[in-house]
C-alpha cells in the first residue's frame, strides 16, 4: 500500500458527495448496571442511567459518510412516529440531508433497542416491518434520485431487506446511474441477488457472497471460485470481505487482490460493514483505484471493529492508523 498515495486520497473526502439509499434505522442504546436476578425470573436486572441514539441501517452509512468529511443525502422511509422525530434529528446532527427520506404511515420507522450493562449487550428488541414499500413511495425514491443525479459522486445501495431496496428502485438507481457515469456501490442481501446486476461494485461479507453465489464456504481456493463467478453472473466488481482474513477484491477485468486484516481485538462488529461501504464511497469519488478504495475501506473497518456499537470512524483515525502501520 503507497501510504502517501492513500494520504492524498483521504484529503479529497471533504464534502464529496454521496447519496445513500436504503433501510434507514434507529439504534437506541439503554446503559446500566446490573448487580442482580429478577425475583420474577430468571433474568438479570439493569438499572439503567441513561439513553442513547443513533443512525443504524443504511442511515449508518450516511454518519459515516459524514464523520469521515463526506456530505451524505439519505433517501428511504420512516413512519409517522416518535421514533421518526429521533431519527430525523440525529441526521440532521451531523449535517445529513434528509430531504430524500419519505413518510410511511404503514410502517414504523425501524427501531433497534440494545440494552448495555457493563459494556456489554444483554438484549436486543425489534421494531420493524418488512412488506416491501408501496408503488407511489417508490416512484417518488425514483424521481427524487432523477432529479439530484447531477449533485451527487456517487450512490451507495444499503439494502437490508427491510422493504425498502425493491427491484425497480436497484434497477432504475443502477440505470440513472450509469447515464450519468455515477458510480453504484451496494452492500447486498443474498435475496435480492438478481437486483444488482451492473452496478459497479458489490461489497458482501463472505457467508453473503457464498450464498449470491449458491456456493458452500470453503478453503481460499473456494472463495476465489466464488469471487469470479459473481463478477461473471452479476457484471459488477466484488469486494468480499472475511473479517480477519481480511478482503478478495474481484475485478471485472480478471484482476484478483488480496488484502490482509491486521491483527486487533475485536469489541464490536455492528456497522463494520457500513463503515466500509462509506470508506470506499468517498474514496471512488476521490479518484482512487479499486483497490485503493478497498486498503482505504480495510483500515477503516479496523479501525471500527476496536469500538462498541455504531461508532462512526474518522479521517484522523485512519491517519494515524496509516502512520502506524
Amino acid at each position: 500500500m503507497d501510504n502517501s498515495r492513500i494520504m492524498k486520497i483521504l484529503d479529497e473526502f471533504k464534502n464529496k458527495r454521496i447519496l445513500v439509499i436504503g433501510d434507514l434505522m434507529l439504534d437506541k442504546y439503554l446503559w446500566g448496571d446490573v448487580s442482580r436476578i429478577s425475583p420474577e425470573a430468571p433474568v438479570q436486572i439493569v438499572h439503567v442511567g441513561k439513553e442513547t441514539f443513533a443512525p443504524g441501517g443504511a442511515s449508518n452509512v450516511a454518519a459515516n459518510v459524514s464523520s469521515l468529511g463526506g456530505h451524505a443525502s439519505m433517501v428511504g422511509i420512516v413512519g409517522d412516529d416518535e421514533a421518526r422525530k429521533t431519527l430525523v434529528n440525529e441526521l440532521e446532527k451531523i449535517n445529513i440531508d434528509t430531504k430524500g427520506i419519505v413518510i410511511d404511515s404503514d410502517k414504523p420507522t425501524i427501531q433497534k433497542i440494545r440494552v448495555m450493562g457493563r459494556g456489554q449487550q444483554l438484549i436486543r428488541v425489534d421494531y420493524e416491518k418488512k412488506e416491501h414499500i408501496h408503488e407511489k413511495i417508490e416512484k417518488s425514491m425514483i424521481d427524487f434520485v432523477k432529479k439530484n443525479i447531477g449533485n451527487v459522486d456517487v450512490i451507495v445501495i444499503s439494502d437490508y431487506a427491510k422493504g425498502v431496496v425493491t427491484k425497480n428502485i436497484t434497477k432504475e438507481t443502477i440505470s440513472i446511474a450509469r447515464n450519468s457515469s455515477v458510480p453504484v456501490i451496494v452492500d447486498p442481501k443474498p435475496e435480492h441477488r438478481e437486483f444488482y446486476k451492473n452496478a459497479t461494485l458489490i461489497t458482501p461479507n463472505t457467508a453473503e457472497a457464498c450464498q449470491l453465489a449458491q456456493m458452500e464456504e470453503g478453503d481460499d481456493e473456494d472463495i476465489m471460485k466464488i469471487g469470479k463467478k459473481l463478477v461473471k453472473s452479476i457484471n459488477s466488481n466484488i469486494l468480499i470481505t472475511r473479517s480477519e482474513k481480511g478482503m478478495s477484491l474481484f475485478e471485472l477485468d480478471g484482476k484478483v487482490t488480496s488484502i490482509p486484516a491486521k491483527a486487533r481485538e475485536v469489541y464490536s462488529i455492528i456497522g463494520a460493514g457500513d463503515t466500509v461501504v462509506a470508506a470506499i464511497a468517498l474514496a471512488m469519488a476521490s479518484g482512487a483505484s479499486l483497490k485503493e478504495c478497498a486498503e482505504i475501506s480495510n483500515v477503516a473497518a479496523g479501525i471500527k471493529v476496536g469500538k462498541i456499537g455504531t461508532a462512526s470512524v474518522t479521517i484522523d483515525e485512519i491517519k494515524r492508523e496509516l502512520h502506524n502501520l
